[in-house]
């Protein structure tokens, strides 16, 4: 499929993401303008711990303008290693470090207006190990058991797609 990317334009420059509008030529010839968002790539983590507990945030969210229960997760800065800000962000966000962090794969978030990549990991061997979060994170931790979260899925509760995406690559490794 030809899709040609003709012209960009920043039209946006913020703290955590830039716009762009972009006209792209058509397969079938014909112009079009979209809005880009720039965003740095990202990771979240699956922590279980030693008792079979999957280690949660809940956090308010703007977008949804509801407080979610989500996994561990944040931006990558620049030039950091996905296995590097998972480390990073599993300790920030619920207190632990990981022993041993294991990729369950990576995906596009939003792939139809936005740039960013995500890198799940599932994380083991957890022990407390804690990092100053973020001043504008004001976060609580949840630990429920594997067989409870699965149950919470398929109730419908967990609106994250991050987190449901990464609890579907976990299945094959924690049943």
């Amino acid at each position: 499929m030809n899709f040609e990317i003709i012209h960009r334009e920043s039209h946006y420059q913020g703290r955590a993401f830039n716009v762009e509008r972009v006209e792209a030529r058509l397969p079938d010839g014909r112009t079009n303008s979209y809005d880009l968002i720039q965003h740095n790539n990202s990771v979240t983590i699956l922590p279980i711990d030693e008792k079979g507990n999957i280690w949660f945030v809940e956090q308010y969210r703007l977008g949804s303008m509801n407080n979610l229960l989500e996994l561990p997760a944040g931006v990558l800065n620049n030039g950091e290693e996905p296995e590097t800000g998972a480390a990073r962000e599993v300790r920030e966000e619920i207190g632990l470090s990981a022993g041993k962090l294991q990729k369950l794969g990576e995906y596009y978030l939003a792939p139809g207006y936005s740039t960013e990549f995500m890198y799940a990991f599932l994380a083991t061997d957890l022990h407390t190990d804690p990092l100053q979060p973020d001043e504008d994170e004001f976060i609580n931790t949840v630990a429920i058991p594997v067989k409870e979260v699965y149950k919470i899925v398929e109730k419908g509760e967990i609106k994250d797609s991050k987190t449901l995406a990464a609890l579907l690559l976990a299945k094959r490794f924690i049943g």
